[in-house]
């Protein structure tokens, strides 16, 4: 049974930061799909996409893509069970606060934040890794790539100044 990464973006606007995230979900063999719904404007056609998508007894995350005042998160993660992850577009628009609305949520709604796409994914793929033992080791494989990367650029700065 795939794992499942289902993208909501609050507007088309959110197109190149989602494909970001789902380019990166792809990387660790997750299939993702991309959908557009508005909290504010057509919460009937979230709730038909939610629905359509909670029928489906696939392991899934839910990432939302939506900034200013972010109420498709809090909305999407208080209609399912799945994990829900915010992954607001970043905005000059109000010097950062807009983030705040993804930040703070009422009690008992839990959407996880992360700010930068590839991150999204990587919590994405360590949520479905404890299901699916093949994205837990693309995960694992790249932290491998990441340690490797630091140990490889200390190595040569050592070896650089141990030559002077």
């Amino acid at each position: 049974m795939e794992a499942l990464v289902v993208i909501l973006m609050g507007s088309k606007a959110d197109l190149e930061h989602s494909q970001k995230i789902a380019a990166a979900c792809r990387e660790y063999g997750l299939e993702v799909v991309l959908r557009v719904g508005s909290a504010h404007k057509t919460p009937e056609h979230v709730l038909q996409i939610l629905r359509e998508y909670e029928a489906d007894s696939r392991p899934k995350v839910y990432i939302t893509v939506a900034g200013r005042s972010n109420a498709l998160s809090g909305f999407v993660d208080a209609a399912v069970a799945a994990p829900v992850i915010a992954c607001p577009p970043s905005s000059e628009a109000f010097g950062g606060a807009d983030v705040f609305s993804s930040l703070r949520m009422p009690s008992g709604v839990a959407p996880a934040v992360a700010l930068e796409p590839t991150n999204a994914a990587l919590l994405a793929a360590k949520i479905l890794g404890l299901v699916k033992p093949d994205v837990r080791a693309a995960v694992q494989q790249f932290q491998e790539g990441q340690r490797r990367t630091v140990l490889d650029g200390d190595r040569s700065l050592t070896e650089s100044s141990n030559q002077k």
